[in-house]
């Protein structure tokens, strides 16, 4: 099986969509071609900027990036994977976010954006494209305030329906509600060494790596691929993914899910 891999699979009989991209093999292009190389690259990971829908990609930034101040048409969700990003009003005292941090941009508001350390890389999240790169003189104001959300500040709880423990899995609920029918965005923290099954409620799943190296298995008897920081997969229907965190510290998952999301304890073949 390729790094990249997108299909459909049998599940009791019913044909379900997985699909799994390995951050060494993505696309990068320019976030804004206006500034050509010398912005942030970009790879699209599901969805499309271009499009009209929800989409998710990977933005890179050099060391030392600072963006002059700036709007977008439509509101986004961030989460750095590694390196140090700054996100704030353009008159802000620097407030360097590391990997595991979440913020939010609401559009039409002005900010800059700011990277520091030898890999910047980030994961950027909108539900209605396309994601334009606009001027500050074209500012208004939607109603929405931003979130910067620093990772020493996220607060992991038990996953629920697992009971308590310190060597189990934690998660913490990010933005919506992970209800019926409901969308919302999660952290998932695995320990090392630790298996799971991770799924929904058989609607759409996306997760991208933020920290560590996962394995995931799409279905059982299938190639495990090994997942670093940026990589991504999601499915569409009734999908178990099967997980292990491999070495190093715990792993962190970002999930994007409508519905209520399942971590369980489960075993990878070696």
């Amino acid at each position: 099986m390729s790094a990249w891999f997108s299909g459909t699979v049998a599940a009791n009989g019913i044909k379900t969509t997985v699909e799994v991209a390995s951050v060494s093999d993505v696309k990068w292009t320019p976030l804004n071609p206006l500034r050509g190389d010398k912005g942030p690259k970009a790879a699209t990971l599901w969805g499309d900027r271009a499009g009209a829908g929800p989409t998710g990609f990977l933005v890179k930034f050099v060391d030392g990036f600072s963006s002059p101040p700036h709007i977008h048409n439509v509101t986004y969700r961030g989460v750095v994977i590694t390196g140090l990003v700054h996100n704030d009003d353009p008159d802000a005292a620097k407030m360097w976010m590391p990997s595991g941090s979440f913020w939010t941009q609401p559009a039409g508001e002005v900010h800059i954006t700011a990277a520091k350390g030898r890999i910047n890389l980030a994961y950027i999240e909108i539900d209605v494209a396309p994601y334009l790169v606009l001027p500050a003189e074209e500012a208004f104001d939607g109603g929405e305030r931003p979130i910067n959300v620093d990772a020493s500040n996220i607060v992991w709880i038990n996953p629920p329906g697992l009971p308590a423990s310190d060597k189990g899995p934690k998660v913490t609920f990010l933005w919506g509600r992970p209800q019926d029918g409901r969308l919302s965005g999660a952290f998932i923290k695995l320990p090392v060494g630790f298996k799971s099954e991770l799924h929904g409620d058989g609607a759409l799943l996306r997760s991208v790596v933020i920290q560590g190296q996962i394995s995931h298995q799409q279905s059982s008897g299938s190639d495990v691929e090994k997942l670093e920081p940026g990589s991504y997969f999601g499915s569409e229907g009734d999908v178990a993914h099967r997980l292990a965190c491999d070495r190093g510290a715990d792993c962190i998952l970002y999930v994007r899910n409508t519905g209520k999301l399942y971590v369980i304890p489960a075993q990878l073949p070696k």
